[in-house]
């Protein structure tokens, strides 16, 4: 099957799983061959508790080793820091992170992906909040090889749409697309739910959608289309909801998150939905509907202490990893052995922190993070 025609099949796929979550281990099993890897994942991770866990995945990795990174290697995961600082949508990989020769040392590459003949991974941040990231990933095998600019290309591609199912099952949280169709389902959605045509028409509003339209300070029905506050908005969401017509395809990069504020200042963001998927048609009911969009409010929320302070002194992601496990340790030898790296790289992290931070002692970089961790830091 030629790529264009693989893509648009799967980007369908992607959408349709967005409305029926049982689609997802399926979807991701296409998605993983499609970038070329052994495994695939959506997921998120805290950097700073070294937490984390799976939303969905393709089987890919097994239950037994699934398991034991949440409970064990996270902690040792070199990569976990960089994956929250990483950009939005930007595909990265294990060396952009981290000295592959470095990474190949220690002990998250010998005792967990070593023995699942892991090579690489490459992955891309979803979403984030002040503390998590949401993430998809592709595991490499040593077969697949490691990651190529062949390999950014095509996660540049699919990225984008993983990113706008993502948010609009996190704003829907449906478990299933059988039961209703997409309007009576969500009808009682604390987010505004519109249902329009490719002219902005509205086709159905949900009740938070209509009480939305009825304050009419974020957006409002001009003629029975929907109508934007703000210019820009207002162009984003014309040009999304004329491709939504058009197909999949058409539709793109559009309307994955368009922000939005009402006259109060409050913020807002939108996702768009194209509905021309069969899945998604149905899931529309009778509605003639070219796309479902999501509004919801956002709150703002303050930088972690962790990148607040990476920003500050332009910390590397080792540099990071290795300030944050000091504070929770004492001593280069007690890191070395928390990070899984040698003593001789973590000496070599704690002398660029002291140069870039001005600290002379371990202790005052202790200090230094409980200063950025302080409720008044920022006052």
């Amino acid at each position: 099957m030629h790529d264009q025609e693989a893509l648009s099949n799967l980007v369908g796929k992607i959408y349709d799983a967005s409305l029926n979550p049982a689609l997802w281990a399926e979807t991701l099993e296409e998605t993983k061959h499609f970038v070329r890897g052994m495994a695939a994942a959506v997921f998120c991770k805290d950097p700073k508790s070294k937490t984390g866990g799976i939303y969905y995945d393709d089987g890919g990795i097994s239950p037994h080793f699934k398991r034991i990174y949440f409970e064990k290697y996270i902690k040792l995961d070199p990569m976990s820091a960089g994956h929250y600082f990483a950009k939005i949508e930007e595909p990265i990989s294990t060396a952009d992170l981290i000295e592959y020769d470095e990474f190949v040392e220690t002990r998250f590459y010998q005792e967990w992906a070593r023995p699942q003949g892991v090579v690489d991974f490459v992955s891309a941040s979803l979403d984030k909040s002040s503390t998590t990231t949401s993430m998809f990933g592709v595991f490499r095998h040593e077969r697949d090889g490691l990651v190529d600019d062949a390999t950014r290309q095509r996660m540049r591609l699919i990225v984008p749409h993983i990113r706008r199912a993502l948010l609009v099952s996190r704003t829907i949280e449906m478990r299933t697309a059988e039961a209703a169709t997409l309007a009576t389902a969500l009808d009682g959605l604390n987010a505004g739910l519109f249902l329009v045509d490719d002219s902005a028409r509205v086709v159905h509003a949900n009740a938070s959608a209509r009480s939305m339209l009825a304050d009419g300070t974020v957006l409002r029905a001009r003629g029975g289309k929907l109508v934007a506050r703000e210019a820009r908005a207002q162009q984003a969401l014309s040009e999304v909801f004329a491709a939504s017509g058009q197909g999949d395809a058409a539709v793109g990069l559009k309307g994955i998150a368009v922000p939005m504020s009402a006259t109060s200042g409050d913020q807002y963001v939108a996702h768009v939905l194209p509905l021309t998927g069969r899945a998604r048609r149905r899931a529309g009911g009778s509605h003639a509907a070219a796309a479902a969009m999501f509004l919801h409010s956002v709150s703002a929320e303050a930088p972690a202490p962790a990148e607040a302070i990476a920003k500050a002194f332009s910390l590397t992601p080792g540099e990071l990893r290795v300030l944050l496990t000091i504070v929770q340790v004492s001593g280069v030898a007690e890191a070395a052995e928390a990070l899984g790296i040698g003593e001789a790289t973590v000496k070599t992290h704690l002398h660029r922190l002291f140069q870039k931070t001005g600290a002379g002692r371990q202790a005052e970089l202790v200090r230094l993070v409980e200063r950025f961790s302080s409720p008044l830091a920022a006052v």
